[in-house]
């Protein structure tokens, strides 16, 4: 059976996403944890106004959840780690016959990283995909097995076989030590059908480092439609994200998609704030959420957030562009793609 992996701009039934729980995402003291719960909370409520939401809750935190979730958003318990939906969630894909599947990969921790834990969350994609196929009409969801470690914000996809991965992740001796490139190519074939792979070397600075993933894709580029590639553009030479989005824009201005196509590189600038407390920040427009009729946008309260907003809305017509103030997501590790997950509606 062949599977193909849409892309997240095709018809959704659902939206996914997962509720902090006690540790790093949600933080120490009471004005942390409502920082984190607002923030998850406004992008759920936000897509809710334009799909059907599903939040998994952990049982501690099912009373504040309500508080903060409206009534518009389905609340389903399961105990957790942490509350990044798009990594520790399924992947979901299509057949040839436009019938639902996903991908449970295996997921350790973004590479065995010694500050995290996946006790938990290394179950949450074989519980979503049980309980989605559980109102489908007797049809279900097909569950696809796979060896490989990976992360839904390791990838990035056009829908028509093209997928964007980067070196620092998916070939990670903490993920995956064993694998070659032609190793990933072909699970990656298996699973989310992709028939192009284009490796980029890295991610992001901060991402890159101690709290972060390494270096996922869904940070630096996007895949918008066929044949256009929206990529992180820092323009200042005094962040080191700078010679990063450099080389990153150049191997895509020389790449060709499955389809043959030279892409269009649309250039996001970064905000303009370069630094926090911590260093240089990896503030990105092109963490986003695409979801029917919308583009959930990252707002930092930025000189660009009209200019980025500009470009989503162009990349993808007929959506609604709205923004969520996301510097309480990226101060805990990542963005508001990395907390929605995607489920397609079927396909006759």
């Amino acid at each position: 059976m062949a599977w193909r992996m849409p892309a997240e701009h095709e018809p959704h039934l659902r939206t996914w996403m997962a509720f902090p729980s006690a540790g790093y995402s949600l933080g120490d003291t009471a004005e942390e944890h409502h920082e984190a719960r607002t923030a998850w909370a406004a992008v759920a409520n936000a897509i809710s106004d334009f799909e059907p939401v599903v939040v998994i809750v952990d049982p501690d935190e099912m009373d504040a959840a309500k508080r903060y979730l409206t009534s518009a958003v389905d609340i389903v318990e399961a105990p957790l780690d942490d509350a990044w939906m798009r990594d520790i969630g399924p992947t979901f894909v299509l057949d040839d016959d436009g019938h639902v599947g996903g991908v449970d990969w295996v997921f350790n921790g973004w590479g065995a990283q010694d500050w995290a834990r996946w006790d938990r969350d290394q179950h949450i994609g074989r519980f979503v995909l049980e309980h989605a196929g559980a109102d489908r009409d007797g049809e279900g969801v097909t569950p696809i097995s796979s060896t490989m470690v990976n992360e839904g914000g390791g990838i990035q996809v056009d829908g028509e076989g093209t997928v964007l991965v980067t070196e620092t992740v998916q070939l990670d001796p903490g993920r995956n030590p064993r694998m070659s490139r032609a190793d990933v190519e072909n699970e990656l074939r298996r699973t989310i059908g992709a028939d192009t792979v284009i490796w980029l070397p890295r991610g992001l600075t901060r991402d890159s480092e101690r709290y972060g993933t390494r270096g996922h894709v869904d940070i630096v580029a996007a895949l918008a439609a066929p044949g256009t590639v929206l990529v992180h553009s820092q323009r200042y030479r005094s962040h080191p994200d700078h010679a990063v989005s450099q080389e990153i824009i150049g191997i895509l201005r020389n790449a060709t998609d499955a389809g043959g196509r030279a892409l269009d590189v649309v250039e996001v600038p970064a905000p303009e704030a370069l630094t926090d407390a911590d260093g240089f920040v990896d503030h990105s427009y092109i963490n986003h959420y695409v979801g029917n009729g919308v583009v959930v946008a990252c707002g930092f309260a930025d000189r660009n957030d009209a200019q980025a907003a500009e470009i989503l809305g162009a990349a993808y017509p007929g959506r609604a562009v709205v923004a969520i103030d996301a510097r309480p997501i990226f101060d805990r590790g990542g963005g508001i793609h990395c907390i929605t997950q995607n489920e397609p509606a079927a396909q006759a």
